[in-house]
């Protein structure tokens, strides 16, 4: 049997300090000191660097016991010894080394360097961890691309988004404006694990989609904001929009009319044109280039107008009618006083809301045969009130003047005969004064 070696003597004793401890409970033995005993062991991370950056490699022991610490390569090369690197290559670099930690960096990753690495402590037996060292590539090109480069509005267009020679594979996504639209992938493997990505989606276009940019957006771990756009050409028929420049309210005979006709195509409309649905455009009708101007309206000029616009999508319009109404009517100012109060009031009204708006006022035929109204009826009642009184007071008279005469010769003798004689007589004198 061998002779034990220094350390395993060693770990046997602390071993057997152990035992007795924990058997006998509190306490310690006499000539060792008091303390747990734990075992070595190794804690490290696995990396991921993107190609071409740096990968800093990490060797870290628990409870080092003074034991050799050692990294290799993943051909099992050693590249550190303690603070020695054999390995004749000058990207490995040590960074930190301690009894609890050996740190080594590696400059300018390629491909090559992806592998498992080997962390190392010389116990008695050695320990051992692996720490696998991952290489990300991102994609080299993106393009995007469409079927064609101008649609139709209503058309459904497809675009394709390629992600060339990533690792591991992109994650393609599309946006247009800040919708997310949905995507599908097709991968294809490519030498060195790496892999090209195509994207493809679908999307029927609207005139509001002219201009507006679709976004190819690649989601990778070796890259940040990677995206190309294109975009979108929409043509689509003109859209026609009527406004009347003058006048702001009724159109009346002896005006003017003016009609603004605004049209938005893409491709710009190439025809505007000016119709009457019932019949030709009047001879007072001028066309200065989208607009259409009639002048001095008469009634004969109402229908509908209809402004239409074409271009290589279509042709589209929109319609005006048109209802001339009587013109505005004025009233003199008021040349007498004499009418009755009531009269008089109206017609000052009438005149100070021409003082007023400056220009001939135009007056409902309801209103003027109410005040017409007014002044008829006020005449009619002060006639037979004036006649009522001289009827009442004529009959009177004739009363008197025939009592007393049936009986009497003459005119003479009738005036004596009368009821009262002579003071009846002179009664009557009395009244008629």
């Amino acid at each position: 049997m061998a002779a034990p070696t220094p350390r395993s003597a060693s770990r046997l004793l602390l071993l057997c300090a152990a035992a007795v401890l924990s058997q006998g409970g509190s306490g310690s033995l006499q000539g060792f000191p008091d303390y747990s005993f734990s075992e070595p062991s190794l804690m490290m991370d696995n990396v991921s660097v993107v190609e071409g950056e740096v990968a800093t490699i990490s060797c870290r022991v628990i409870n080092n016991d003074g034991s050799v610490i050692q990294l290799l390569n993943p051909n099992r090369q050693t590249i550190y010894f303690r603070d020695y690197r054999p390995l004749k290559d000058n990207r490995f670099q040590l960074v930190n080394f301690s009894s609890s930690e050996l740190r080594v960096s590696l400059s300018n990753v390629s491909l090559n360097d992806e592998g498992n690495y080997f962390c190392q402590l010389y116990t008695d037996p050695p320990l051992e961890e692996i720490i696998t060292v991952t290489v990300l590539v991102p994609p080299q090109t993106l393009v995007i691309n469409t079927q064609k480069d101008t649609a139709t509005e209503g058309e459904e267009i497809e675009l394709n988004c390629t992600a060339m020679g990533g690792k591991p594979a992109a994650d393609i996504r599309w946006l247009k404006g800040n919708k997310e639209l949905k995507g599908e992938s097709f991968i294809r493997p490519m030498e060195e694990k790496m892999s090209l990505v195509t994207s493809r989606v679908s999307l029927t276009v609207s005139r509001e989609d002219d201009g507006v940019a679709v976004v190819c957006l690649v989601d990778h771990p070796a890259v940040q904001d990677l995206q190309i756009q294109q975009k979108l050409s929409v043509q689509y028929k003109p859209r026609v929009l009527l406004s009347v420049s003058y006048p702001q309210g009724l159109t009346r005979e002896g005006e003017s009319l003016q009609l603004m006709c605004t049209v938005m195509g893409k491709p710009t409309p190439e025809k505007i044109q000016w119709l009457r649905l019932e019949d030709n455009l009047p001879e007072n009708a001028i066309l200065s280039g989208a607009n259409l101007l009639i002048n001095n309206l008469s009634k004969t000029d109402n229908g509908t107008y209809r402004c239409e616009a074409s271009n290589s999508v279509g042709t589209s319009w929109a319609d005006y009618v048109l209802y001339v109404y009587d013109p505005p009517t004025t009233f003199p100012p008021p040349t007498t006083t004499t009418i009755t109060t009531t009269t008089n009031t109206i017609l000052m009204i009438i005149a100070d809301s021409q003082a007023a708006e400056e220009v001939p006022m135009t007056v409902d035929h309801a209103v003027i045969g109410g005040v017409v109204a007014v002044v008829v009826f006020a005449m009619l009642c002060l006639l037979i009130i004036l006649g009522r009184y001289f009827a009442r007071h004529k009959g009177t008279y004739f009363t008197h003047e025939a009592k007393g005469a049936d009986d009497a010769a003459d005119a003479d003798t009738a005036i004596i005969n009368a009821e009262g004689g002579q003071n009846n007589s002179e009664e009557k004198k009395e009244y008629f004064i």
